[in-house]
């Protein structure tokens, strides 16, 4: 096993996360702890909202426009794509809602969606006569050629995760958008377990929509979500939830006037969660300080040690091994123990993971060290 020191670079980011005075913390594919960075970004607000109340708040606007920015930045997509939405549901639904549907028309996914990619379009059977096919894993992976053959004439949309919560998988997204563009139909990806842990280009890769709450790889706050959606596709999305943030001039109160705004932020109907968008700019550009390439790098290198040292114990690892085939998502189990013993080992000894199916779900993000992969193993019986 890998003991030799961490290198600096990466002790010196470690510092940003108290929490790993006390905990091993491997849930960033469940819940994120936060950032010196983004608490002190959000206290800042809190400070501010309190003693000041909103006489500041041309601030807070501008702080909404610099993340609108960063989150740009993250994802390859202009300003005028990016809106925010309260959590990655919300963006999923302005997609399965706002299609022109004509009945018999179809949606392509997988069969192990998290059901925020899945419920938004079963309910469109009732509402339009629109049926949902769900393409199988294989193996833990999901075949682009299952999926190339589930989409016929009628189907309008594609929508598939990043990265598969309860698998690791990591989906070809820019094979798949390059699909989608042959066959013209929609692309929509929830990206929630890939963004802030490898790189996402939505131009290249052809994405239309894609949505990802902050409170996972992102290190931000619940609450304060990415929605984008292509320029090219936005006068073509219905947008079935206009509020009085949604239009032009939404100052002009008593000037009613139904003409929606001529960029993503029409999609966003109402007041900002302005603390949690605080939190979340903060934590994008502390990922941007990093560099998404170099934790992309890190988080391979961490969970390909995690995989080798489970496998050498004995352990079943169903995620990919392939570095194109994962992320920061391992899952393992045990002929000899249940999901549930070997949780419970490990949070014995302060070792935060999770139970996914039929396996213990580890994730690790940049700032976690190999000597904590390490101390994971130990803990580990033998299977």
């Amino acid at each position: 096993m890998n003991s030799s020191p961490e290198p600096k670079i990466w002790q010196k980011w470690r510092s940003e996360f108290p929490v790993t005075e006390t905990y091993v913390y491997m849930n960033h594919a469940g819940v994120a702890p936060l950032s010196r960075s983004v608490k002190a970004a959000m206290t800042g607000f809190i400070e501010d909202a309190t003693f000041h109340g909103a006489v500041h708040a041309d601030d807070w606007a501008e702080t909404a426009e610099a993340c609108r920015f960063a989150a740009a930045q993250l994802i390859n997509a202009d300003t005028t794509e990016i809106a925010f939405m309260k959590n990655t549901t919300q963006g999923i639904l302005i997609a399965a809602n706002g299609i022109d549907w004509k009945t018999g028309d179809n949606v392509v996914t997988t069969a192990v969606e998290f059901p925020a990619n899945v419920y938004p379009w079963w309910r469109l059977k009732e509402r339009y006569g629109v049926d949902t096919r769900m393409v199988p894993e294989r193996d833990g992976r999901i075949c682009i050629d299952d999926i190339a053959s589930a989409i016929d004439e009628r189907t309008r949309v594609l929508t598939i995760s990043h990265v598969e919560f309860a698998s690791g998988f990591r989906n070809d997204i820019a094979a798949l958008g390059q699909l989608c563009r042959e066959r013209d139909i929609w692309f929509v990806v929830d990206a929630i377990q890939g963004l802030g842990a490898i790189e996402v280009d939505v131009k290249s890769w052809n994405v239309d929509i894609l949505a990802a709450d902050g409170h996972k790889w992102l290190l931000a706050p619940e609450g304060a979500a990415i929605f984008y959606c292509a320029n090219e596709k936005r006068d073509q999305l219905i947008n079935t939830n206009i509020g009085w943030a949604s239009v032009v001039n939404p100052r002009d109160f008593l000037n009613y006037e139904l003409t929606q705004k001529p960029d993503a932020t029409r999609f966003e109907e109402g007041s900002y969660n302005s603390v949690g968008l605080y939190g979340l700019k903060a934590a994008i550009e502390l990922l941007q300080d990093i560099g998404i390439a170099s934790i992309e790098k890190r988080v391979l290198e961490l969970t390909a040690q995690l995989i080798a040292g489970l496998e050498a114990k004995g352990y079943r690892v169903s995620t990919p091994k392939k570095d194109t085939e994962r992320a920061g998502i391992v899952i393992f189990g045990s002929p000899q123990h249940t999901p549930t013993e070997l949780y419970e080992m490990l949070c014995a000894e302060n070792i935060i993971t999770a139970e996914r199916g039929s396996g213990v779900r580890v994730s690790p993000h940049f700032y976690n060290t190999a000597s904590e992969i390490e101390r994971l193993l130990e803990v580990l019986p033998n299977p």
